[in-house]
């Protein structure tokens, strides 16, 4: 632990308190998917640094690509018509990659401003055909799509009553979390018409001529990775079309490769009318976010852009030549490096080493798909009765991992486990038991 915390840094989602008594922890170098600190401890990182780093943390051919890029070209916007070659290569290949035919891309440098972006793309789009009414957006409860304000407002999560947020027009409807949220007697897929009739409802409540959007990660990730219960999409997405309403598929966490897909749509057969990408699009080695649309969007979008003679929006570092080289090379990586194929191998054995965490007195459900999984920690199983909240159960766990060499991530009650997509089973086996190690203390 580095304890010298009263330094110039302002800490972000960091419980203040225990950093003050514990000090942070000072990364200075990884290796595959460890990190070590200053003091040379080595910790494995079973959360993928924040989802992204699947590659690990010292990829040769990722640090390559980046060192060529510098010494071609350091640096260079997108706006005015003006932009590098490896943007527009990047498009390209995110096209190809993506569920849709064709369509077009819009790069920013997270999916926080990705989800502004979209947010703003449908508003105009919107107005300029003659809609100004139509700007609520509909996202749900204990979903996450990011810090700046549309994206908070988007997320349903309580702490961004901080900053009286959520904006006036952002609804949350109902999280899709069967065992949490399903009611006594109701089958998995009655809790899913339920599901999909208060959504209609709510959209009828509304007025369905005011909606803009609907947005859904496909895996509710920073909600403490929550799979939609049976046949959700399914049921949902009529109601959307029916109503006119986009479907925006928020893949900032699933995408390229998470679920055992290289998207998170493919593996619940959405059908999207944009996608929002981040995170693993650069390995985690560059900042980038993307607005992917599909060609019926991109044409409309681009009709109106035309119309208003441009689309007023656009971030300086947007389109980053390193961080377009850096994506290329890392969507290569995952589809013709084996990573995806060993996200598929090695899942079953993730999840059954999992699994065996459903015997334990104070864990209420273990859930997840591919490599991202979430063990649900409560006071009493039976009622699924939670710690009471001075326990702060999911930060003691995770400092306890952190003293034992593994980092994992407390999310609320839940400790959330995403690996990078490199690992294999011997060191599955190094984090469960780990983990095992971790919650008998923090049980006895």
């Amino acid at each position: 632990m580095h304890k010298s915390n009263q330094s110039h840094h302002l800490y972000g989602f960091t419980d203040l308190k225990t950093l003050n008594e514990r000090g942070p922890v000072v990364i200075s170098h990884g290796k595959g998917i460890y990190v070590y600190d200053i003091h040379d401890k080595k910790y494995l990182d079973a959360n993928s640094g924040l989802w992204n780093a699947c590659a690990g943390f010292d990829h040769p051919g990722l640090i390559e690509v980046a060192q060529k890029q510098y010494s071609k070209f350091a640096g260079y916007h997108s706006l005015f018509g003006r932009l590098s070659e490896e943007t527009l290569e990047l498009s390209d290949k995110i096209i190809e990659v993506s569920p849709f035919k064709d369509g077009r891309v819009f790069l920013c440098n997270s999916g926080s401003e990705a989800n502004d972006t979209m947010v703003k793309m449908l508003w105009m789009l919107h107005a300029r055909k003659g809609n100004p009414q139509k700007r609520k957006i509909i996202t749900r409860i204990n979903g996450y799509h990011g810090v700046t304000l549309g994206a908070a407002s988007m997320t349903g999560k309580p702490y961004n009553g901080e900053f009286q947020l959520p904006l006036d027009g952002f609804i949350h409807a109902d999280c899709p979390h069967y065992w949490k949220f399903g009611n006594e007697g109701e089958t998995e897929e009655e809790f899913s018409k339920r599901m999909a009739n208060n959504l209609e409802e709510l959209i009828l409540k509304e007025g369905s001529d005011t909606i803009a959007g609907f947005v859904a990660e496909p895996v509710q990730g920073a909600g403490g990775v929550i799979p939609p219960s049976k046949n959700y999409f399914d049921l949902i997405q009529p109601i959307l079309k029916k109503y006119k309403i986009p479907f925006v598929a928020d893949e900032v966490i699933c995408g390229f490769g998470r679920t055992g897909n290289l998207w998170g749509c493919d593996t619940y057969n959405i059908k999207p009318d944009i996608i929002i990408s981040s995170k693993c699009l650069t390995a985690g080695f560059f900042p980038m976010g993307a607005v992917i649309v599909n060609k019926e969007f991109a044409d409309e979008f681009t009709s109106v852009s035309e119309d208003a003679e441009e689309f007023p929006h656009g971030f300086t570092a947007g389109g980053h030549p390193v961080g377009c080289a850096i994506a290329l090379k890392a969507i290569d990586v995952i589809i013709n490096e084996g990573l995806l194929e060993n996200v598929r191998t090695v899942s079953p054995y993730f999840h059954e080493r999992l699994n065996e965490f459903n015997e334990y007195d104070h864990i209420g459900e273990t859930r997840g798909i591919g490599l991202m999984a979430a063990l649900e920690m409560v006071k009493d199983k039976k009622t699924k009765e939670p710690f009471e909240g001075h326990l702060n159960m999911g930060d003691k766990v995770a400092n306890m991992s952190i003293d034992n060499g593994l980092i994992c991530r407390p999310l609320g009650p839940a400790i959330v486990l995403c690996p990078q997509f490199i690992i294999n089973k011997a060191q599955i086996d190094e984090m469960f038991n780990s983990l095992h190690n971790t919650l008998k203390q923090a049980f006895n």
